[in-house]
Parts: C-alpha cells; sequence; structure tokens
C-alpha cells in the first residue's frame, strides 16, 4: 500500500519518462547503510536526497550524493553560487511534501534546484528513497540527472 508521498514519486517519475517501481522494504531504509543493506547493493548505490538552503535568500537546494559520502557544503558552494546550511526539517517537510528520511529525488511539492554527485553516475543503476523511509526504487543514475534536470557537482561534495 503506498502513501501520498509515494504516490507523487510514482506519478513525478512517470511525468519525466522514467520508468520505476517503488517497493516497500519491510524494515527502515532511513540511512544509507540501511538502505544498502534492504536493497542488496553497496552503500555508495544510494542516493542521498539530502536539502539544504542557501545562506543568501533562504530558497532550497537539493544534493544527491552517494550513501558511502557525506556533503561537503563548502566544495558545493562554489558550484551553487552561495553557501549552504543544515535545512529546517519542518520547512523540508512544507516545501517539498517529504519527511527527512524519505526525500525523493523528485515529486517535491515545489520545484528546486538539483545537484548531482558525478560519482553516482559511474553505477549502472542507484537506489534512492520513494517518499517515505520505507519505499524506494532503483533507477539508472544518468536517467535519473536528466529526468530531474540536476545539475553536475564539479566540486564534489563528499569524501569516502
Amino acid at each position: 500500500m503506498s502513501s501520498k508521498s509515494t504516490r507523487r514519486v510514482e506519478d513525478a517519475a512517470a511525468e519525466a519518462g522514467l520508468e520505476i517501481t517503488v517497493l516497500a522494504m519491510p524494515e527502515s531504509t532511513r540511512t544509507a547503510e540501511d538502505a544498502a543493506r534492504a536493497c542488496g547493493c553497496e552503500t555508495a548505490q544510494i542516493v542521498k536526497s539530502l536539502i539544504f538552503e542557501r545562506s543568501d535568500d533562504g530558497s532550497l537546494v537539493l544534493l544527491l550524493i552517494p550513501g558511502d559520502m557525506q556533503a561537503d557544503l563548502n566544495a558545493a558552494a562554489s558550484d551553487i553560487g552561495g553557501a549552504l546550511t543544515r535545512a529546517d526539517p519542518k520547512k523540508v517537510r512544507a516545501e517539498t511534501g517529504f519527511a527527512i528520511g524519505g526525500v525523493a529525488p523528485l515529486g517535491h511539492l515545489h520545484p528546486l534546484p538539483v545537484f548531482i554527485h558525478p560519482a553516482l553516475l559511474a553505477w549502472p543503476s542507484v537506489w534512492a528513497a520513494a517518499g517515505s523511509p520505507r519505499h524506494v526504487f532503483s533507477v539508472d543514475p544518468k536517467t535519473l540527472k536528466d529526468a530531474v534536470g540536476a545539475r553536475l557537482l564539479t566540486a564534489p561534495p563528499g569524501t569516502s
């Protein structure tokens, strides 16, 4: 049984021409490590959809980062054009429609700029949250990049 959030992800994927199947996992996939175990893949194949707030204007930005990396906000600032800070979870929910731990790379209530780490593009498939901490989908990362209009991070945030 899918939630309103997972249905929004499915609808957004269909509208973008992505063929995905949302899977409900028996346990939480809230962390990248949990998701990798549940999906039977490498942690680096998990797409962390991380929402940050621009320091200059308060708008939200989505970074798609491999599950085995942490976002380096200083490195990302040059690509994004300004400093980033942690976004308030209530603001994330209000503007994306997703709670932290279930933020999907698409299907947000309001459009946001999206940036993708190049390491994700090296995999034949990656796994992303589908609107809840228990729902995921697999997709070709290049197709996902194109579908969400993600810009490539040239100063890749994250460390292995």
